[in-house]
């Protein structure tokens, strides 16, 4: 049962002693993510997204975790380079163009105001890249 994997967490991890969250949340949430498949899920729509955008259309993601904006991040990244190839050879023979323009390096976290006004946006991180 849940309080039984509850129970084995805590035996593992000890009591719960001031945390925000307790450690069993992230065990529940590994479980999630992989049943219903969201990382793959993820990194398919977002493969998918360039070709649907027009000339100049946008796209933004906002991951909740550090495995979804690893996602995330690599797939903008990768959709805004013009190689693909291994940097030690000589001449790029993958044909790869850029796709997107990354709008901002870094992610953008939620505003202080945002973060009290919605205490579960505190965790959320916005990405965003633009059609070439």
């Amino acid at each position: 049962t849940t309080g039984d994997l509850v129970q084995a967490v805590e035996s593992v991890t000890g009591p719960r002693q001031g945390r925000r969250t307790h450690q069993a949340t992230r065990v529940f949430q590994a479980f999630r993510i992989f049943v219903n498949g969201e990382l793959e899920a993820l990194r398919n729509g977002l493969e998918q997204a360039p070709a649907l955008l027009v000339s100049g259309g946008r796209l933004a993601a906002i991951s909740y975790h550090s495995l979804e904006d690893r996602v995330v991040k690599e797939t903008l990244r990768r959709e805004a380079m013009d190689c693909l190839c291994p940097p030690r050879l000589p001449q790029c023979v993958c044909g790869h163009r850029a796709s997107l323009s990354l709008l901002a390096r870094k992610p953008i976290p939620p505003s202080r105001t945002e973060v009290e006004a919605n205490p579960r946006s505190r965790s959320a991180r916005l990405r965003a890249a633009q059609r070439l």
